[in-house]
């Protein structure tokens, strides 16, 4: 099956993340990078400053983010690349729920957001589903 992110959180517990401790990785995630105050933002009903620099370095020890300095500022990264993450992520949402089926999948998601989904979109999920099918994938 190859490295999963998310299963190596569960399989090596030092590697498994907090509520928070999630929280401050989706932030980073979607932003890319962020300093401390930053993330505090993002976080609902947030702890304190202090709080969230301790939980940034458990998340340093634990190898999920990196640091930068930047005009005497720490900025947050995390150590895997989004891409990465997202594969592994929908890979680990594939296996667990829809038993590695994407046809599972897609229809489920179908089906829950397909009101939302205007008719470009629909385009080009059939662009991609006819990509796919040329390349053998």
């Amino acid at each position: 099956m190859g490295w999963c992110y998310f299963t190596s959180m569960v399989l090596f517990p030092q590697h498994s993340l907090s509520r928070r401790e999630r929280q401050i990785m989706d932030v980073l995630y979607r932003r890319g990078r962020a300093t401390a105050a930053e993330i505090l933002e993002q976080i609902p009903e947030p702890p304190s400053y202090s709080a969230v620099r301790a939980m940034l370095r458990v998340l340093e020890e634990k190898k999920h983010i990196r640091h930068e300095e930047k005009d005497l500022r720490y900025v947050y990264l995390p150590v895997v690349p989004r891409e990465k993450a997202r594969r592994s992520a929908v890979t680990h949402l594939l296996n667990t729920f829809f038993d590695g089926s994407a046809e599972q999948a897609v229809a489920t998601l179908l089906n829950v957001s397909a009101r939302d989904l205007k008719e470009e979109d629909f385009d080009r999920l059939a662009a991609l589903i006819e990509e796919a099918r040329k390349d053998g994938r």
